[in-house]
This record gives C-alpha cells, structure tokens and sequence, in this order.
C-alpha cells in the first residue's frame, strides 16, 4: 500500500521565501505542497477545499498575523499540525505562537534538513523545537515554578499514567506506547483522556510542557 504523503500549505507573505520553500520541500518523496497564501486570512480561506495536514506559518504578516491565524486555524480544524517558520526568534512570538496552538517552531536561520525533520515530526501530532527556543521553553517553566507552589505529580496522576505522560512527551505514538507498557491501545487511549482530564490539558504540545516543568523528561540539546 503507497504511503500517503503530507500535505503542505505554505504561509509567508513573501514570495521569494514561498518560492525557495517549495523547491526545497517538492524535492522531499513524501512531501506534497497543496497551495500557498500570502497572509493568514488567506490561509483560513484555502483551507477548506484544501485540507492539509502542515501549515508552514510565518509569524509577522499582513491582514492576519500567524498568531491569530494559528489560533482560528486551530479552533476550526484542530486535527490541521502547525509549524511556525519565522525570522523571529524573540521569546513573545515564540510563546505566542505556542499558546495558540503551533506544534512546533522553527527559525528561518536552520538547515534544511531540520526543517525537513520539523515537518514529519508535527504531521505525525508530535511536537518539534528548535533546540535553543526549547531551552527557552524549559527556563520559563522553571521561572514559573520558582515563583509559585506546584502540586506534587503523585497527588494528580498514578504511576502508570505517569508512564503513559512521560513516553507522550518522548514523542511516542498510542501503538509503541501500548506495546512497550503491554496495555492495549484503548488502554492507552483511556489512560491519556484521564492525564489531559485531570491536568486540564487540551493538546499533545500542553502534555510535553507539563512533562518539561515537572522534570519527568530532560531536553536533549545535543
């Protein structure tokens, strides 16, 4: 059976950008570019006839900034992966970007093949960052336990769905988690809407942050 390609929108209001992103990207097997939009609002629009399942957002643009355009996407078709692929490196975009739904951010200044990896790891509903934005990542988080009283993990979650957390967060699909705990994948199914549940998380993105903050998973910055 043939392996389905991703589907990719590119969002930048620059052309040039767009034009060096579909060569790098129509060069990838199992890459396929379904359109392209020039502002978020443009996007929303081609959304619905043509359904991808990536969006490469820009952050700063005309008409509808990749923040709000990240939030509407995601508010109307949630099952829709977005990766924001930007200039910006400054910490407001980036935890901007986070909050409203992106499931990855990637700067404009990384190799190709980081990109390329970026891509499949957010269409499989994965998180993907940039090493030294995730380092970011894990610094707010700890200025935020720093400052305030976290419940303790044991007092939330049973041991075994902190396992089930805890391979979530490494990136493990529901099949390799269930094959690795020996549980069936309607255990794992059960086990991760009791996590999101009793966490009041509502995305794969929220469970690798939590996971982060509680120091359950360590950032690999090699």
């Amino acid at each position: 059976m043939p392996i389905m390609p991703i589907k990719l929108l590119l969002v930048d209001d620059h052309a040039v950008v767009r034009s060096g992103l579909r060569m790098l990207l129509e060069a990838q097997s199992d890459f396929y570019i379904v359109g392209e939009a020039e502002t978020g609002a443009a996007a929303i629009k081609l959304l619905q006839t043509l359904r991808p399942d990536v969006v490469l957002m820009d952050v700063q643009m005309p008409d509808m900034n990749g923040i709000e355009a990240t939030k509407t996407i995601k508010s109307r078709y949630p099952q829709i992966n977005i990766l924001a692929l930007t200039m910006h490196e400054d910490d407001e975009y980036f935890f901007a970007m986070l909050k409203a739904g992106a499931s990855g951010y990637v700067p404009k200044r990384a190799a190709p093949d980081e990109l390329v990896a970026a891509i499949r790891t957010v269409s499989r509903g994965d998180v993907f960052l940039y090493p030294s934005l995730a380092t970011r990542l894990v610094q707010n988080y700890l200025g935020e336990i720093a400052a305030g009283t976290q419940p303790e993990i044991n007092d939330i979650l049973t041991p075994r769905e902190q396992e089930v957390l805890v391979l979530i967060a490494e990136g493990l699909a529901n099949t390799e988690i269930a094959e690795k705990l020996v549980i069936s994948i309607k255990t794992v199914d059960r086990h991760r809407e009791n996590i999101m549940g009793k966490l009041n998380l509502h995305s794969r993105i929220d469970l690798v942050k939590y996971a982060l903050r509680m120091g359950l998973i360590a950032l690999d910055e090699g």
